[in-house]
């Protein structure tokens, strides 16, 4: 099983996590652990909006546009 790191967490973040790990009756590692794992396994938000409008119907004629741009390089100086 993978592990991660989170640095610099806000410390109202954290209470409120102790809170709701308490109100749970788990550890904050575990709620960490159920909130991160719920929310990757979440559609993606524009994903979602499309399967809800194929299934209203009415957007077999709508046009979607290519997309053509090319990525630019970051110059950080």
């Amino acid at each position: 099983m993978a592990s991660i790191v989170i640095r610099g967490l806000d410390e109202s973040a954290k209470s409120r996590l102790a809170a709701q790990a308490k109100e749970h009756g788990r550890s904050m590692e575990a709620e960490a652990r159920d909130i991160l794992t719920r929310a990757a396994r979440r559609p993606h938000v524009g994903l979602a909006l499309m399967r809800a409008a194929q299934e209203a119907g009415g957007i077999e004629d709508l046009r979607v546009p290519g997309r053509d741009d090319v990525a630019r390089a970051v110059d950080f100086e």
